[in-house]
C-alpha cells in the first residue's frame, strides 16, 4: 500500500486487490474511484436462494425467457418462499468484497420488490402510483446488516450496488475495455449488452474508470501547493502545479468523451422503463411516507434517495478541489444530503480534498490572486498564466459534463414523462442547473479577474469563455421554459 502527496489521506497506488480484509472501494491513483478489484460475481452457496431469485428476476432474463418481473411474480415468490440469510452473513463479514456483494444484491432485490407494482402501471400507460410501503423481514433484516458492515445505507446506491459494483469481465484478460464489461444485475433487459439498460450503466462504468488521473492530478497539485507555502523553488513547484493540473484536465476530457457515447448506448426513448425501479423512497410519491423495514426502527418507516449518478464522486471531487462556491439554497442543501450515499473512503477523501484546497487556499495560489506572492520574473509570469487557463480549462470541463448531464435530463426525462422528480429525489427541472449555474458564475469571476489585474487567462481560456457565456443564456431560456410548463417556481 502506498501513498502520494504531502497530505494526511492514503491514496492507494498499490490498489492489494486480493486482500479481503479491506473495503471494496478505496480511492486509488491507478483505479480512481472504481472498486479496488472487480466485484465479486457469484454469491458464496449459503445465498444460493439470492442468487436464483436475482437470476430470474428481470423482465428478459440472460437466456432470453421472461424473468418474474414481466408478470409481477416477483413479489409473490418473496412473500411465499425466499428465505431469511441473516445468520449466514456471520460467516463472511470479514470478507468485505462478498459483503459488498451482498449488499448489492439485496439492494437490487429490495428495490425490485418495492417497485414492482409501479412498473407494472408503468407498462400499462399508467400513473406510478403506489410501491409496496412495507419491505419484509427477509429483505429488510440481511440488506441492513450487509449495508452496516460496509459502510451504506440500507437501500441501493450508486456505487456500492447498482453501477461501480455491478460487471463482470467477459474476458479477463481484455481488461475494462467497454466492449469486455457486462452486468451482474438487472432489473429490465440489463443482462444483454447491447440493451439501453446495459447502455446506461456501463457508460458511467467506462468514465469512471479514467478517474486514476484525476485523482493523482489532485494529489500532485497539492504537493506543489505544500512545497511553495513552504518556501521551496517558485518557479519549478509552479510547473509542478501545472503538471497535475495537465494530468486532471486530460483525465476530465476523457470522461467526457466516454459521457457522450451514452446517446449511442442508451436510447432515450428507452430510458423510462428501467428507471421505475432506481427510485428511492425520499420524496417521491410512490412512497409518500417512506417504508416500513420489518423488524427494524420499531416498525417506522424509512426514507433513503434512489440511485443517482449524482452520486458519484468524480465531479464532487472538482468542486472541492476548485473551490466552486455553490448558492445557499434548498437546491445545495439537497447536493449535501447526497454526500452520504457514497463509499466510507470517498467520502472521506472528498472531505480531505474540500479542507486541503482550502488550507493550502490553492485557488489563491493558483490563481495569483490578490494576497498571494505576485510573480518575480517573466518565468513566473508566464507560468501562472498557463496555471490559470488550466484552472479555467478545468472548470470548463466540469461545466460540459454538467451541461451534458442537463441534456441527458431533457431528452431523456423531461420531454417523455410528467413525473416532477428524479430518481434522487431532487427536483427534476431545478436541481441540475442550481450546480451548472455556479460553475457558470465561478468561470466568469475568473475571466473578470484575469482582464481587471493584465495578467491575462491565454486565448485558449478566452475562446472557452465565449462559449460558456453563451450557454449561459441558452440554459436560462430552457430552465424557465420548463418552469413555465409544470407550472415550478424557479428562485
Amino acid at each position: 500500500m502506498g501513498s502520494l502527496g504531502a497530505s494526511t489521506f492514503n491514496v492507494l497506488d498499490d490498489t492489494r486487490p486480493e486482500d479481503t480484509s479491506m473495503p471494496a472501494f478505496m480511492v486509488s491513483t491507478t483505479r480512481g474511484f472504481l472498486p479496488r478489484a472487480d466485484p465479486v460475481v457469484t454469491l458464496p452457496k449459503e445465498f444460493e436462494a439470492l442468487e436464483s431469485i436475482l437470476q430470474r428476476m428481470p423482465v428478459k432474463m440472460l437466456n432470453g425467457e421472461p424473468g418474474l418481473l414481466a408478470e409481477s411474480k416477483l413479489g409473490p415468490e418473496v412473500d411465499s418462499s425466499f428465505p431469511d440469510l441473516t445468520d449466514a452473513m456471520d460467516l463472511y463479514q470479514d470478507n468485505l468484497p462478498v459483503m459488498n456483494a451482498l449488499y448489492r444484491d439485496y439492494s437490487f432485490l429490495a428495490s425490485a420488490y418495492l417497485l414492482e407494482p409501479c412498473h407494472e402501471r408503468f407498462v400499462r400507460g399508467e400513473e406510478y402510483g403506489l410501491g409496496r410501503q412495507t419491505l419484509p423481514k427477509q429483505i429488510s433484516h440481511p440488506i441492513a446488516r450487509c449495508a452496516e458492515i460496509c459502510g451504506f445505507q440500507p437501500f441501493m446506491e450508486y456505487a456500492g450496488s447498482y453501477a461501480l459494483f455491478n460487471y463482470r469481465l467477459e474476458d479477463p484478460s481484455k481488461g475494462l475495455e467497454y466492449d469486455n464489461l457486462r452486468l451482474i444485475r438487472a432489473f429490465e433487459h440489463g443482462l444483454h449488452h447491447d440493451s439501453s439498460e446495459a447502455g446506461f450503466v456501463l457508460v458511467h462504468i467506462d468514465m469512471v474508470r479514467n478517474s486514476g488521473p484525476l485523482v493523482a492530478g489532485v494529489m500532485k497539485s497539492f504537493e506543489a501547493a505544500s512545497k511553495t507555502a513552504a518556501g521551496g523553488d517558485v518557479a519549478e513547484l509552479r510547473k509542478g502545479l501545472n503538471e497535475g493540473l495537465e494530468d486532471i484536465l486530460g483525465s476530465m476530457k476523457k470522461i467526457n468523451a466516454v459521457m457522450e457515447t451514452m446517446w449511442a448506448k442508451s436510447r432515450p426513448t428507452e430510458y423510462t422503463s428501467f428507471r421505475t425501479f432506481i427510485f428511492g423512497i425520499t420524496s417521491q410519491s410512490m412512497f409518500p411516507n417512506g417504508v416500513v423495514y420489518e423488524g427494524l426502527n420499531d416498525n417506522k418507516p424509512l426514507s433513503f434517495r434512489g440511485e443517482s449518478g449524482a452520486n458519484d464522486s468524480m465531479v464532487p471531487l472538482m468542486d472541492n478541489f476548485l473551490q466552486v462556491p455553490m448558492p445557499e439554497t434548498p437546491l445545495t442543501e439537497i447536493l449535501k444530503d447526497f454526500r452520504k450515499y457514497r463509499p466510507s473512503n470517498h467520502k472521506a477523501f472528498l472531505l480531505f480534498a474540500k479542507e486541503r484546497s482550502e488550507e493550502l487556499d490553492l485557488r489563491t495560489y493558483a490563481l495569483g490572486l490578490k494576497g498571494s506572492t505576485p510573480p518575480a520574473s517573466d518565468e513566473e509570469r508566464d507560468l501562472l498564466r498557463i496555471s490559470r487557463s488550466l484552472w479555467l480549462q478545468i472548470l470548463n470541463q466540469v461545466r460540459d459534463f454538467r451541461w451534458r448531464h442537463w441534456c441527458f435530463a431533457r431528452e431523456y426525462i423531461l420531454k417523455r414523462t410528467s413525473h416532477p422528480t428524479a430518481t434522487g429525489g431532487s427536483p427534476i427541472v431545478t436541481w441540475l442547473p442550481n450546480q451548472l449555474f455556479a460553475v457558470l458564475d465561478e468561470m466568469a469571476v475568473i475571466h473578470k479577474t484575469g482582464q481587471e489585474d493584465g495578467k491575462g487567462l491565454g486565448s485558449v481560456a478566452e475562446d472557452v469563455m465565449e462559449g460558456a457565456l453563451r450557454q449561459r443564456d441558452t440554459l436560462q431560456k430552457e430552465v424557465d421554459k420548463y418552469c413555465a410548463e409544470r407550472g415550478v417556481e424557479r428562485k
